[in-house]
């Protein structure tokens, strides 16, 4: 009966949408997610979006304070492309009151990266989205410098 139970259990959790859980994502895409997310993000302080931009540019050596930190958040990010209209491309990135939109190439380099970060579409009228809430990523500078794929995480909602 236990064994009935279990297996019930699990083929239920199965059917679970992957939507309703919520992402993580580490290394390359996650420091990919952190820099151009952080470019943007109110705040970021300037020097801290220098380093994220030298690291995203291949510059692991950029100096920086031992035990660096670096916190990006958001609270939300909608990017859409169109199926319909394929020149259709724009996202929306929420930091508390403040809203910013992109358009063209730099929404869609935002767009890939949410679904290089496991970020899953859904498709409406015509349009994709890539959606996220509450987005909240790490980088430490000296892991990052270590150059051993570590030292970015990024945790989202969908």
């Amino acid at each position: 009966m236990i064994a009935y139970k279990t297996v019930g259990l699990l083929f239920l959790s199965a059917l679970a949408p992957a939507a309703a859980q919520a992402g993580a994502s580490n290394g390359s895409n996650a420091l990919a997610l952190s820099a151009i997310v952080g470019e943007l993000a109110p705040q970021t302080s300037a020097p801290n979006k220098k380093l994220l931009a030298a690291f995203l540019s291949g510059n692991a050596e950029a100096p920086h304070a031992k035990g660096l930190r670096v916190a990006v958040k958001a609270d939300a990010i909608d990017c859409r492309a169109g199926n319909v209209d394929i020149t259709s491309r724009a996202c929306e990135l929420t930091f508390g009151a403040k809203k910013i939109e992109l358009h063209g190439r730099k929404a869609h380099e935002l767009y890939a990266t949410l679904i290089e970060n496991g970020v899953v579409l859904e498709g409406a009228a015509g349009t994709t989205h890539a959606s996220i809430t509450a987005l909240d990523c790490i980088v430490d500078a000296d892991e990052v410098a270590e150059k051993a794929g570590g030292g970015a995480r990024c945790a989202y909602n969908p």
